[in-house]
């Protein structure tokens, strides 16, 4: 019998419940592969009440992201919310808590990446966060891994999925601005509100 890997979702808006439905899913597929079964313990969000689409045990939905870094049987927290705070406390404390980390967030990243990296390394905990680059095309994982004997100081290019999504389709098709951003909002690739994206 394989292993439960145990997930704390906290942001339930249009990129958290897509990443929910993706798990449930793909969940055989990725016990197959992984090894492990990940179980999605625990989601935390302002609004619990909207249907967001995607069905989930309602036992499971909280507004107070607390009980997810707190828990101990959670291993992995997923920060979806966006912004700055609290989602720079949250993945600090999940951190301190000795809990895995993901995120999209690519505004926090940037602003507050070092701090937040370098809280990865003491705590002995892993940052995951290729999906807050390239529309999670695996660019960072290659980095790392495949050219790590390559002396690469920076790269440059768009490596944001939504940049790209509404550029391509600028570019290609002639659309507005405001068309296209709709169009990404309604697909989820832009949040309800894409001020970070």
């Amino acid at each position: 019998m394989s292993k439960d890997i145990y997930l704390g979702l906290i942001g339930f808006g249009t990129i958290g419940s897509g990443t929910v439905k993706l798990i449930q899913e793909n969940n055989e597929l990725i016990r197959k592969r992984l090894g492990a079964r990940l179980v999605v313990k625990r989601i935390a969000d302002l609004d619990i009440d909207t249907p967001r689409g995607v069905d989930v045990d309602r036992n499971i939905l909280t507004r107070d992201a607390h009980e997810i870094l707190t828990d101990p049987e959670i291993d992995i927290v997923i920060e979806l919310m966006g912004g700055y705070e609290p989602a720079k406390s949250f993945i600090l404390k999940a951190m301190a808590e000795k809990k895995h980390v993901v995120t999209a967030n690519k505004a926090l990243l940037a602003t507050h990446g070092n701090e937040i990296f370098s809280a990865a390394v003491r705590e002995g905990v892993n940052m995951g966060f290729e999906a807050s680059v390239g529309g999670t095309i695996p660019i960072i994982k290659t980095l790392k891994e495949s050219l790590v004997a390559n002396n690469i100081q920076s790269v440059f290019g768009i490596l944001n999925g939504t940049a790209n999504f509404i550029l391509t389709k600028m570019t290609d098709e002639g659309k507005a601005f405001d068309d296209v951003l709709k169009e990404a909002q309604k697909i989820g690739f832009a949040e309800a509100d894409p001020t970070y994206d």
